[in-house]
């Protein structure tokens, strides 16, 4: 008999948490044989819901007290809290990580355990073929986010990887060793490394309720994802002041040498004053990338947790 997790974060997921359910039970079902049997592990996470998300929890809990599980966060931490909540939460020999919505098929679950058993993978991820009913900005924001991240970063994230994957307890335990506070699950998934492999799959809509994420909280996870993993934004600052404080030196030079040739000028103020906010403006452009980091670095020092759990069973 072999133990699959499942970890799901849940925000506001009244209405898709039973439908999940009974198509992820039917599934592994199906994927039991009189030689093998799988035995899931349902671990919810509950990450500060205002409707009946846990209500719903615990009533699937005491329904299958044996393979339901729950973790209530005391308020809204974010989805890269609810994974690790999860993770930790897991006791399963294969630990899988889906959305409560099904556009993560579990007909895929099955394929994903085989090739884990036989082929000798340590994870199975996947990759959404299209990005269909995003919207053509956030198709070509999240196309060019993965292809900035993998030139600047020594961690390669494949493009449209979803969170879905099916990793070995080993893989899960070396996630676990990383304990940062200002996570990435992706590129940390990545960094551990592993012998990975994917699978494809068309996008599907969602089967209830409405999309959690809005394009400023998209964009800020793809900062952290870049900070996380790649210190090229500090060199790119860098070598900007470099330019600045090089092109200074030769203004400076060339004033010198007009007033001992040619004479001074009044004239010319505006261009003056153009430069002066075009230097201030790097000047401010630069500190503003090193202040991101250090507000991170900040972050790190408190050691606060990543959350803080109310109720579970």
């Amino acid at each position: 008999m072999q133990k699959l997790s499942l970890i799901v974060p849940c925000y506001n997921e009244e209405e898709s948490i039973m439908l999940f359910f009974d198509t992820v039970t039917k599934v592994i079902d199906g994927m039991n044989t009189p030689q093998k049997t799988v035995e899931p592990e349902y671990i919810f996470v509950n990450d500060g819901s205002s409707d009946n998300t846990l209500t719903i929890m615990k009533k699937l809990q005491a329904e299958h007290p044996d393979t339901v599980h729950y973790v209530s966060f005391s308020r809204n931490f974010g989805k890269e809290a609810g994974l690790d909540a999860g993770l930790n939460a897991s006791t399963g020999d294969l630990i899988a990580v889906m959305d409560v919505d099904l556009q993560d098929p579990p007909e895929l679950l099955p394929e994903m355990v085989e090739l884990i058993n036989n082929e000798g993978y340590d994870c199975v991820g996947t990759i959404q073929h299209d990005r269909a009913g995003q919207g053509w900005f956030r198709a070509w924001a999240s196309s060019t986010f993965y292809k900035i991240i993998n030139k600047i970063s020594d961690v390669r994230i494949e493009p449209n990887a979803r969170d879905y994957r099916l990793m070995t307890r080993q893989m899960v335990n070396a996630v676990l060793s990383m304990s940062e506070y200002n996570r990435f699950s992706k590129g940390i998934f990545s960094w551990v490394g592993f012998k990975t492999t994917y699978l494809t799959y068309e996008s599907k809509p969602r089967a209830a309720g409405t999309t959690h994420w809005s394009l400023r909280e998209l964009l800020s996870y793809s900062l952290t994802g870049i900070m996380d993993f790649s210190d090229v934004p500090l060199k790119i600052a860098t070598f900007v002041g470099g330019i600045s404080f090089f092109l200074s030196l030769i203004g400076i030079v060339f004033i010198i040498i007009r007033k001992l040739t040619v004479g001074g000028s009044v004239a010319g103020w505006a261009s003056l004053v153009t430069i002066i906010l075009l230097v201030g403006g790097i000047q401010l452009f630069c500190l503003g990338i090193v202040g991101q980091y250090l507000g991170k670095i900040y972050l790190e020092t408190k050691h606060r947790p990543l959350y803080i759990v109310k109720d579970e069973k």
